[in-house]
């Protein structure tokens, strides 16, 4: 008689969380795909349950436990920094902010809100494997654009056709980063950027006090070491005049002195 097995399709409600490691993922999925198969040896009447991979939600809070039970000599670098399998699947780990100064802003855009959810869920994955902190992704107010033209090129055709663009949004904000960890982060999404999606980017960059200032003398002298003014000029053919008109009185007074 085969031996049965039953895959319970949703955890007890008082079981605490299984905290799964980064060996356990891979080994998860290859368990969903085997039992989704049916057996040769099952009766026609006997049914299986799907094991179901954990939500966005329970991702997060294993991620939290993985951190929080992790105190002989792992850390979280470590963990943003390995490979995990099956991890682009779950929500990325966001960073707790430290000073909370701001650092750069992300604006994504596209006509398709498949294509944006997934870019922007990339680029989160980025930002987690940099150690960066940021912001869960923020909806903005979708753009709507509607013409109404004929439906043919004569300009008197009394049927008209109505054309609607919408455009989807989402922000990201970034504190306490290097700029140089920024600049890296920026230059990975460019050039893994998908099609049909847009992004601007808008960082600050932070300068020491009086700044300003510094940057102004310099630019006052490169200025006044390339421009020349009229009354300078003047000045410089006056006192070469001078000069000249000088020069043989100078030499007869020289040749007076030596003859006697």
């Amino acid at each position: 008689m085969p031996e049965e097995i039953f895959i319970p399709s949703k955890p007890a409600a008082n079981a605490s969380p299984a905290v799964p490691d980064s060996e356990a993922v891979l080994p998860l999925v290859n368990a969903t795909e085997t039992a989704s198969t049916p057996d040769a040896t099952q009766t026609p009447t006997q049914e299986t349950t799907k094991a179901v991979l954990p939500t966005p939600e329970v991702s997060q809070n294993w991620l939290d436990s993985i951190k929080q039970s992790s105190q002989s000599g792992f850390s979280e670098p470590e963990w943003a920094a390995s490979i995990v399998h099956g991890r682009s699947r779950h929500e990325p780990l966001y960073h707790a902010r430290t000073h909370n100064i701001p650092v750069a802003l992300l604006h994504f855009r596209s006509y398709t809100p498949s294509l944006l959810d997934l870019f922007v869920h990339f680029a989160s994955h980025a930002a987690c494997s940099l150690g960066i902190p940021i912001s869960r992704p923020a909806k903005l107010p979708t753009q709507r654009s509607l013409w109404t033209v004929p439906r043919s090129p004569f300009v008197h055709k009394k049927a008209q056709e109505n054309f609607e663009r919408r455009v989807h949004k989402r922000l990201v904000k970034a504190w306490d980063a290097d700029p140089t960890v920024v600049e890296r982060w920026v230059r990975y999404l460019e050039k893994n950027a998908m099609p049909g999606v847009g992004m601007r980017i808008v960082r600050w960059e932070r300068a020491p006090v009086g700044v300003g200032e510094k940057v102004y003398i310099e630019a006052r002298k490169g200025v006044r070491e390339r421009v020349v003014t009229d009354k300078e000029r003047m000045k410089r053919l006056g006192e070469q005049i001078v000069q000249k008109e000088l020069a043989p009185t100078q030499t007869v007074a020289t040749t007076v002195a030596t003859s006697s």
